[in-house]
């Protein structure tokens, strides 16, 4: 396999670094998103529940009011996040081990370029993997363990998404995934460990959540389409075309706004989202201008603060 430079004209990053680069610390708010609005949405819940069985009155206090149970959600943060880059050293060691990042135009990849073995990678991986485990299945024991199949699929997507002799993320199946995994698994999950029951509200919570971190994979495959090409990579992107990616990006974002109509059913508030869409406008104009590899390096960058800003107003719209 050739070795690709570091980074072109760049110092090597450090020890230290050069790890924290390989998390691809920009991704992990579509893995803490859904844990904050997936919390929201699980308080509310609780709350009107108690206002449904209970006078108000008996609530007007703060010992009678349903309260976010914040051990729960930060063991759901931690898990979401160290599943998040437990499979970013996934994805960096399978696709290393591959030679498909020699085309690479985004972020560092360790073993790519050389900073880290792929024994290294592959066990900084595991390792995250098993720090989501723990708390995952300290959650299990104070809720369901149902939770505990549930952290095994999610293991199991991070892993193939790039691994194993037929990486699903290979065959263009990755949106899908992404869609399932960081949008209803993640949110409805961190709603239910607050107040465990099902309900409507955690499904429409999910859909601007998970629509968005679809986008967010999006703008990843649409500026690798090239290299991915060459690699025998075939992400959606690169089965469906430049063009026609470009509107399953803008499509995505669409959508997310529409899951925000949706929610609204439920609690109208969360409509204030809509003001995030001004952000939107950038980010959708340079992927349908035809730009191409590092011209489209902004997108992700914007799509993350998109999604950050929509994921802050629908959880003050829930809570409100």
């Amino acid at each position: 396999m050739t070795v690709a430079p570091a980074a072109e004209g760049a110092a090597t990053p450090g020890t230290v670094r050069r790890w924290v680069l390989g998390a691809r610390p920009r991704t992990l708010v579509a893995a803490a998103v859904p844990v904050v609005v997936g919390t929201a949405a699980g308080w509310w819940e609780g709350r009107h529940h108690q206002l449904v069985l209970h006078s108000t009155a008996a609530l007007a206090t703060p010992e009678g009011a349903f309260s976010v149970i914040w051990w729960r959600a930060a063991l759901a943060l931690v898990v979401a996040l160290a599943i998040q880059i437990g499979t970013n050293y996934a994805n960096d060691y399978s696709d290393g081990i591959r030679g498909t990042d020699e085309q690479r135009v985004g972020p560092l990849r360790l073993v790519a370029s050389g900073l880290a073995t792929p024994r290294a990678v592959r066990s900084a991986a595991f390792i995250a993997f098993g720090g989501a485990g723990v708390a995952g299945l300290a959650l299990a024991a104070a809720t369901t363990w149902w939770l505990v199949p549930i952290g095994a699929a999610c293991f199991a997507a991070g892993w193939f998404y790039t691994g194993g002799p037929k990486p699903y993320g290979y065959l263009g199946l990755g949106e899908l995934f992404v869609f399932v995994f960081f949008g209803l698994v993640a949110t409805v999950g961190s709603a239910y460990v607050q107040f465990t029951h099902l309900a409507l509200l955690y499904l429409l919570a999910s859909l601007p959540v998970g629509f968005l971190s679809t986008a967010l994979l999006e703008a990843n495959n649409l500026r690798d389409v090239a290299g991915d090409m060459t690699a025998n990579k075939r992400t959606l992107a690169v089965r469906l075309g430049r063009a026609r990616a470009s509107w399953l990006y803008v499509g995505s974002v669409v959508l997310a706004f529409v899951g925000v109509g949706l929610l609204a059913v439920e609690r109208p508030v969360v409509l204030v989202a809509l003001l995030a869409i001004p952000l939107a406008v950038a980010p959708c104009r340079l992927v349908l201008s035809g730009a191409e590899g590092r011209s489209l390096l902004p997108v992700l960058a914007a799509t993350g603060r998109l999604q950050l800003v929509v994921g802050i107003l629908v959880t003050v719209g829930i809570v409100l």
